[in-house]
């Protein structure tokens, strides 16, 4: 039996109500918690905390006219400078060949780079320099399933089948990959020692995991359990799911879908802009203690298949309001991969592509990205979940909320015509502080906005 079934099957015990692995002399002796694999660098002492993280994307598909991990390197600055703590690579190993379209979610080896995007040399090179800019590094992960050409298939009983024969995932239309088999423990422990080499072999900070829910939860408890046993080590775990279940598994966040969905029924289909406050109010009651969610206008699901923010949205200024209001009302922002420079065209993320960032476009975007992000990780007041109170109407998104020493008040249109509402009492007649106008100025008794216009008040 290899350690990693052994340690599987511990960390199962433990969900269970079992010792825990610092009660000595209950579960000694515990198999070696590295797997013989070794500790590179020194592990990160600056990993945000989840509420704390601002979180940027990143497809090296496109991110760069290189198409590498170097390209992501050369431009670790520009990202921090926007006021990013935690940077998500999608997925970075080696593709499958066999009945492949080109997805990176489709994995030939979950320990083997693509070697079009470089070396372990060069990806520990960047988790590295992100270190030294106090940027954590996480790497998108795919439990669900892998390649047809991936190393596993000489082994069936890993796979999930019918009739004998290897299944792609029941429900879906994703004939390029081939659904595993969670009842082997077997693969189970595989897959969790897999995680573990880059956690320690390159260094980095945890993972954004692919569709989460379409794995058991306890396998979930044991992974988690299992990174984290780690010395001296944190981990951010984020499942790309809304299944606030998973939360409980040890999953420190998850996609905020409510609120993108009704944030996309107000700018687009004329709902009461009211429902974007509802929709975060939904949320937060079902998120458990000392968890978030992570709030986005556009994802490379969203860029690549739906259009440009600009195209989905009306306008970048638009688009960009959407972020503003989803990020500022709580949860972790999402950039996604040149979302500051306001990319006009889809984002593919298969090859072959001839598409990439043009980084010189649209400095207007890179700016006010910046001020908002500065914005946030200055005052306390536009961080958390808690305490917003919403003076919407019909057409504006409006709330305030509190900090430890100072007060914020965002308001957006979310029309193309101009729009008027009220300010709350004790911001009438204010002397404010206007982050986008980088000004004091004094307020009146309503507030009137332009088309797709927003604002940021601190006091």
């Amino acid at each position: 039996m290899k350690n990693w079934l052994q340690l599987t099957l511990i960390s199962a015990f433990l969900t269970l109500g079992g010792c825990k692995p610092t009660d000595h002399g209950c579960c000694d002796p515990l198999p070696d918690p590295y797997d013989g694999y070794t500790q590179y660098g020194t592990p990160f002492d600056k990993v945000p905390t989840p509420e704390d993280v601002v979180m940027y994307e990143v497809n090296p598909l496109v991110f760069s006219s290189s198409r590498d991990l170097q390209g992501v390197i050369d431009r670790l600055d520009s990202i921090k400078a926007l006021g990013v703590n935690t940077v998500w690579l999608m997925p970075v190993y080696e593709k499958g060949v066999d009945r492949s379209v080109g997805s990176p979610y489709c994995i030939k080896d979950f320990k083997a780079l693509n070697p079009n995007y470089g070396s372990m040399e060069d990806l520990r090179e960047l988790v590295e320099k992100a270190h030294e800019k106090e940027m954590a590094v996480l790497l998108d992960w795919v439990a669900n399933h892998t390649s047809w050409d991936h190393h596993w298939m000489q082994d069936k009983s890993f796979y999930a089948q019918e009739n004998g024969e290897v299944i792609h995932p029941p429900g879906t239309n994703w004939t390029d990959v081939a659904e595993l088999d969670y009842t082997n423990t077997e693969m189970r422990g595989e897959m969790i020692s897999a995680m573990k080499y880059w956690a320690l072999e390159a260094n980095i900070d945890g993972f954004r995991c692919d569709y989460a829910g379409g794995v058991p939860d306890d396998f979930w408890r044991a992974a988690i359990d299992t990174l984290r046993s780690l010395e001296d080590r944190d981990i951010l775990m984020f499942a790309e799911s809304d299944d606030y279940g998973l939360l409980n598994e040890g999953f420190d966040m998850n996609f905020s879908w409510a609120v993108y969905g009704a944030a996309w029924n107000v700018w687009n289909a004329g709902a009461d802009a009211r429902q974007l406050f509802t929709a975060h109010l939904d949320e937060l009651n079902n998120l458990p203690q000392g968890k978030t969610a992570v709030r986005f206008m556009t994802n490379h699901d969203q860029h690549a298949w739906d259009g440009s923010p600009e195209e989905i949205f009306g306008s970048n200024k638009a688009a960009f309001g959407v972020f503003l209001a989803s990020t500022t009302m709580g949860g972790v922002p999402l950039l996604y991969n040149g979302q500051e420079k306001g990319i006009p065209y889809k984002l593919p993320f298969f090859t072959p592509t001839n598409k990439a960032i043009n980084w010189s476009m649209n400095p207007a975007e890179t700016v006010r990205h910046k001020k908002f992000l500065t914005a946030y990780n200055d005052y306390d007041a536009l961080r958390g979940n808690t305490g917003r109170q919403s003076f919407s109407n019909a057409d504006v998104v409006g709330f305030i909320v509190p900090g430890s020493d100072h007060k914020a008040l965002i308001a957006v249109n979310t029309r193309s015509n101009n729009e008027t509402i009220n300010l709350p009492m004790d911001w009438r007649n204010s002397q404010i502080w206007d982050i986008f106008s980088s000004d004091s100025t004094s307020t009146g008794t309503t507030l009137s906005l332009g088309a797709h216009d927003y604002v940021l008040w601190i006091k």
